[in-house]
């Protein structure tokens, strides 16, 4: 959430529980943390201009759920996610949802004709890849889009894979588009409904995926959902997510192309591309060293204090602790990628920052 403007083998989460001691007071609190009850919370992207940005996301049938302006650091958070009464996590406070694209505006540049943001799919500054949203009636959904006048990267049309459509949004990030029913069944249907839309993934490229799947398990605490195997053309990817409705005994692969978990919100995508973990020289473009682009991933917890604690007692890189700086209710860890996962407290388990 914060944006850091001047940088400026399925494991089961366990329960945990820790004694920390106070060195002024030399009294003792106890603090736990359940990371089964934690949440993929949203994914941010830095936004050209805003005005432009909502639009389209709205036109993809999210709302603004939540608006933060900070005037003094000249940027402003926009939060946006699906919140119809079909959509998953409707009417919730907005830490205790998933799948939340957060756009930030850094004041200004809408009006810099040089200013460029770089999407993380272009060479030398390769990482982020996608948000995708799954929609329930694919071709029709893909068509509304193109009838709206907005640019694809890869239309259904294109290439082998007849499955899938990337649109482009305002500042050239790519959106995935998925179907949430078989092809053959929605091939004739002329109409879809953006209350039914989720926004299922977010996509990152990692360079050793034992690494990055330790990681995401035996650290974040997300489980593994489901693989997907590509030899022949040299990658795998990797779906985790936090626990949730319908995931015990997904299949790994579905006929008709569909997604077995296109249903879902608040999934990571990790795409690992064959023997770049043997290149010590190799690395990903976080989006946060310039070019910029791509901000951050973020996981609201039950508690904030003690989830920090679990991750420095499991010796996580920091990129800012909960006492650095003057946001004392963020916390950023590094993944093996570098990353940066933000960390907030879900504020319908617990209050703390009244966000």
């Amino acid at each position: 959430m914060y944006s850091f403007r001047n940088v400026y083998k399925f494991i089961k989460p366990s329960f945990l529980r820790q004694s920390i001691v106070d060195s002024g007071s030399r009294s003792y609190a106890t603090m736990s943390t359940n990371p089964q009850t934690y949440k993929f919370n949203h994914s941010m992207i830095r936004v050209k201009d805003p005005k432009e940005s909502v639009k389209f996301y709205e036109y993809l049938g999210m709302k603004l759920i939540k608006k933060i302006e900070e005037p003094e650091a000249k940027f402003d958070l926009y939060f946006l996610g699906y919140d119809s009464p079909k959509a998953a996590s409707h009417g919730n406070h907005w830490s205790d949802r998933e799948g939340l694209i957060e756009l930030t505006h850094n004041y200004g540049t809408e009006k810099d004709p040089n200013y460029k943001i770089t999407n993380g799919n272009t060479e030398p500054h390769k990482g982020f890849g996608h948000t995708c949203i799954s929609v329930d009636n694919l071709q029709a959904a893909c068509q509304r889009i193109e009838d709206a006048g907005y640019k694809f990267q890869k239309k259904l049309s294109d290439g082998r894979m007849k499955h899938i459509a990337f649109a482009l949004d305002p500042d050239n990030y790519w959106v995935e588009i998925i179907g949430q029913n078989p092809l053959e069944k929605t091939e004739d249907i002329k109409t879809t409904d953006v209350e039914t839309y989720r926004m299922n993934h977010t996509m990152i490229r990692i360079k050793d995926h034992e690494k990055s799947l330790k990681f995401y398990q035996e650290v974040m605490g997300m489980s593994l959902l489901r693989t997907s195997e590509n030899p022949s053309a040299n990658f795998n990817l990797y779906f985790l997510g936090y626990p949730g409705a319908g995931d015990q005994g997904v299949p790994t692969s579905s006929a008709n192309g569909v997604n077995p978990i296109a249903g879902r919100e608040g999934l990571l995508e990790l795409t690992w591309n064959y023997g770049t973990e043997k290149d010590e020289n190799f690395q990903y473009h976080n989006g946060n060293d310039e070019p910029q682009g791509f901000g951050h991933i973020c996981v609201s917890v039950d508690d904030l204090d003690a989830a920090c604690q679990r991750f420095d007692d499991l010796k996580v890189n920091w990129k800012k602790r909960l006492t650095d700086g003057r946001m004392k209710n963020v916390a950023f860890v590094l993944d093996p990628d570098n990353y940066w996962i933000e960390v907030v407290q879900n504020e319908k388990l617990k209050e703390r920052a009244n966000w």
